[in-house]
């Protein structure tokens, strides 16, 4: 195992400063916004911006890169990344912050593609599950790690946005001093929303409600932290225990839904998940310490917040075609996004009218639609005694096309050498 880690501890550097400063920025805008006096509209308008740019670059990035190059965009998107956190502490403005916020997913698609692209090249097959998670577990970590920038340093003040900018120009260096070749071209994603409902309309839908959850959640969880009286260290730590919640739930829930039909899966997390939603929007708490219940609670709802996108993609993918994994999977991605988007633009308004609590309100009505439709589209359709189904992979913090090219699961022929070898030991 080593001497397949040794050549790309240097990406894996990258990818934690990358992910560093990423979960520094992430959480830093919308605790600084409540601070400035932003509305919880303008907050959701620039938490859209992010979901629009992130969604875009997945897009266009492969384009460029194959006009100049992937060291030479690699740098330009670290360079605008470090720029746009900059500009975020000067020009402490909402309208501002939205067209930043968008640059800022654009360049951090783009860069965190071409290094998955760059790990995907150097990653031989035989090692390929073990070094995915490797992968996932340095990204999740150094995301989580990110977000305790609170703990160390003012929001009001602009030392974060500088550490943040750090991060992201460190993020350029191992990769600038690679004497490795240029990796092959990034994957383009490609869209056939016809083609991916005719193959699994459950997870079309359930793929675009996933990102309105999410894209909610990552918006306006600090600001419900922050509006009520929660310390920034316990703003920060329920943001990372939602990530955690997510890491502990993901597995054990994949691995269920193997043994099943995974909408069974989906549906029992999606009811589970209306549940403690409600429960958090009812729970009441003085101080900034909101109590070790509320942190129990909001593991829960990160173990159906998160996994059940993996869900998704498992069960679309159980029906598709093994050579179809990437573009599946990719199709998946930009409904993902537009979950992203529209998250943050329908919770903004609600929160203004109905308070704080409303956001796990609106967390578990999207849960419960979610399980209304698969309930119903299971009375449409019966899971196929003899369907050949694709084991379910953990998937780290953000996910472009690249993620899946680097997945295991992408290389079908090696992943199924593998379980047959498996299943004969």
């Amino acid at each position: 195992m080593f001497r397949h880690l040794l050549p790309i501890i240097g990406l894996f550097a990258s990818t934690a400063f990358l992910l560093g400063g990423g979960g520094m920025h992430a959480i830093l805008l919308p605790v600084r916004a409540q601070v400035e006096g932003f509305s919880v509209s303008q907050i959701g308008y620039i938490g859209a911006g992010w979901a629009i740019g992130f969604t875009v670059g997945c897009i266009i990035i492969p384009k460029l890169v194959q006009r100049v190059g992937h060291v030479r965009t690699f740098g330009a998107m670290a360079a605008l990344l470090a720029t746009t956190v900059l500009l975020n502490g000067l020009l402490v403005e909402a309208y501002s912050w939205i067209l930043l916020r968008a640059i800022a997913g654009f360049c951090f698609s783009g860069s965190y593609m071409i290094i998955e692209s760059w790990l995907n090249e150097k990653i031989p097959n035989e090692s390929r599950g073990i070094m995915f998670s490797l992968y996932m577990v340095i990204s999740q970590g150094s995301y989580m790690a990110g977000q305790y920038v609170l703990v160390i340093a003012d929001p009001a003040e602009e030392t974060i946005f500088m550490i943040a900018a750090i991060l992201y120009a460190l993020a350029v260096i191992p990769t600038a001093l690679s004497k490795a070749q240029s990796p092959a071209p990034l994957t383009q994603t490609k869209i056939d929303f016809k083609g991916l409902y005719n193959n699994s309309p459950a997870s079309v839908v359930g793929a675009f409600v996933a990102g309105i959850i999410a894209g909610a959640f990552q918006s306006f969880g600090p600001v419900y932290g922050v509006e009520n009286g929660m310390s920034n260290a316990n703003v920060a730590n329920m943001m990372v225990v939602v990530m955690l919640g997510a890491v502990l739930f993901q597995l054990p829930l994949g691995r269920l839904s193997d043994m099943m039909d995974r909408r069974y899966v989906m549906v029992g997390l999606s009811l589970i998940g209306v549940v403690v939603g409600f429960l958090i929007a009812e729970y009441r708490f003085e101080g900034a310490h909101p109590g070790l219940p509320f942190f129990g609670l909001m593991i829960i709802m990160g173990g159906f917040i998160y996994p059940i996108y993996g869900l998704v993609m498992a069960h679309a993918n159980d029906y598709a075609d093994a050579e179809d994994f990437v573009k599946t999977a990719s199709g998946l991605l930009i409904l993902y996004g537009a979950g992203n988007v529209i998250g943050p633009l329908i919770t903004g308004p609600i929160m203004e009218r109905l308070g704080t609590g409303s956001l796990f309100q609106v967390i578990s009505v999207a849960h419960l639609i979610l399980a209304i439709y698969i309930v119903y589209r299971m009375r449409q359709r019966s899971r196929p005694e003899d369907l050949d189904t694709v084991d379910f992979q953990n998937m780290p913090v953000g996910q472009t096309p690249e993620t899946y090219v680097l997945d295991p699961r992408s290389d079908m022929e090696t992943y199924a050498s593998e379980e047959e070898e498996k299943h004969q030991d």
